[in-house]
């Protein structure tokens, strides 16, 4: 049977209990803007691993003084993590999204990927033109300058509008088989736990005390969006999981009624945020402290269900073809450094770099999903697989190399060094100081290498004839 989505086809045969439904083939207007959203997310993570190299070396021990790091390191983070958190995971999201709408509204979605490329441009732009001061605010550091801070909103608008395509396209309920469905609700799921953002940050702007500015105005800004934002990736990472085991021929003993059970788990408590502006002010404790709590609470309610269920699925398959090598090692490497930040996060006291360690591990488990959907993706929109030994071994090098970064903060975290601080500011007394910061820089040189071969991967897999076997 087929799914109303226009022009995008699944697995005709239906599935046996437990059996996820893939795509199979991507044509037309919605391949050409599924490969656009693929394209701008693939500039972010090269314009990201460009900043974050520069990053760590201005906090690697012995080459840290090479630099005037002290202001150089807070302008490179405040690029790198916009590029590789909000740019990286919306265009993914966009790439997903576009796979899951009917095709109507094209003109929407083109507005919204021109938007967001355009906000993207001037955020690289904006270091070189008088940038401003890096405000290292938590989910959306920024430059408070005017190219950077009107780049921002370019791509909050490119990003609005993308939102209200996908909610305004999405298929409507009981049109699809019920497997289908079931991924469609998820896919739906994460676009309205982004709209709730999209509109806590704009219920922030709206009754900010005129009394803040600088770095407290942007915390306060930026801090109930981006805990809602948090969940539209948590589903999309869900959903990924989900994808990739499927991709692999595993049997998730999930019927499709707890797989849309799951992704309501993952859902609901994101509605806690406009109760927050409801309840409390946005400059209170109270308010950020229940943003918090409902990421905590609610936000894992859905995961260890799903990554458990994932796992027993995969210990099957050990016999894969070399299309789907790359994707179970995206899928293992994602759920296991997911799991190490989440295990670092309950052992976080006091204002150091153990708190980076834990949300470097989310974020990075999230990015690995997504690295794997993206190897999945590359043929039914018209590209060659990756089936080469460089596409098995990218996702596992990315993966090391990110957890030696991580155990390193966490190393440096016990012994109190500070976050968002670089060069002389680190202030490394001991040896063990010493040792726990240049296992970060290792494991952070690792990741970003890691990062830059799945760039060259998918780029040969683009260039390859689209039947070619050994194209990546």
């Amino acid at each position: 049977m087929s799914a109303s989505v226009s022009e995008f086809e699944f697995i005709r045969s239906e599935p046996a209990r437990g059996t996820i439904y893939l795509p199979d083939a991507v044509v037309g207007a919605q391949r050409r803007l599924a490969r656009a959203w693929l394209w701008l997310g693939l500039f972010a993570l090269i314009g990201s691993g460009l900043f974050a190299i520069l990053l760590v070396i201005s906090r690697t021990p012995g080459v840290q003084n090479l630099f005037p790091v002290a202001d150089f390191f807070r302008l490179a983070l405040v690029v790198h993590v916009d590029l590789s958190v909000l740019v990286w995971f919306v265009a993914m999201a966009g790439l997903l999204w576009s796979l899951q709408v009917r095709a109507v509204a094209m003109p929407l979605a083109k507005a919204a990927l021109a938007a967001c490329a355009a906000g993207t441009a001037g955020m690289l732009v904006a270091p070189f033109a008088g940038g401003g001061e890096a405000l290292m605010a938590n989910y959306i550091p920024v430059l408070d300058g005017r190219v950077f801070l009107a780049a921002l909103v370019v791509f909050g608008i490119g990003a609005t509008l993308l939102v209200l395509h996908a909610l305004l396209a999405a298929p409507r309920p009981g049109q699809s088989p019920a497997a289908v469905g079931a991924l469609q609700f998820g896919s739906n799921a994460s676009a309205v736990a982004m709209a709730v953002a999209l509109l806590a940050f704009a219920w922030s702007w709206w009754v900010m005390p005129a009394s803040l500015d600088g770095k407290a105005y942007y915390e306060v800004l930026f801090w109930g969006g981006g805990h809602a934002l948090q969940f539209t990736w948590t589903i999309l990472m869900l959903l990924s999981w989900l994808w990739l085991a499927g991709a692999c021929g595993a049997r998730v003993a999930l019927s499709p009624r707890i797989v849309a059970l799951m992704f309501l788990l993952a859902l609901v408590s994101v509605f806690v945020t406009p109760l927050a502006y409801l309840a409390y002010d946005i400059a209170s404790v109270e308010h950020r402290n229940l943003h918090t709590w409902a990421m905590r609470v609610g936000g894992g309610l859905a995961i260890a269900p799903v990554m458990l269920a994932v796992i027993l699925s995969m210990l099957s398959k050990l016999e894969l073809s070399a299309a789907q090598r790359p994707l179970r090692a995206a899928l293992w490497s994602s759920m296991a450094v997911f799991a190490l930040g989440g295990v670092i996060g309950v052992v976080i006291a006091g204002n150091n770099v153990r708190i980076p360690a834990h949300y470097h591990g989310s974020i990075v488990g999230v990015t690995l999903a997504l690295m794997g959907v993206v190897y999945f993706l590359l043929p039914r929109l018209g590209y060659a697989a990756p089936v080469s030994r460089l596409a098995r071994v990218q996702p596992v090098f990315y993966a090391v190399g990110q957890a030696l970064h991580i155990l390193g903060l966490v190393w440096s975290g016990g012994y109190g060094v500070q976050r968002k601080v670089a060069g002389a500011e680190q202030v490394l007394r001991s040896t063990s100081e010493i040792a726990g910061m240049g296992v970060m820089g290792l494991g952070g040189l690792i990741a970003i290498i890691g990062g830059l071969l799945f760039v060259v991967v998918v780029i040969r897999a683009m260039r390859a004839p689209p039947n070619a076997e050994r194209a990546a």
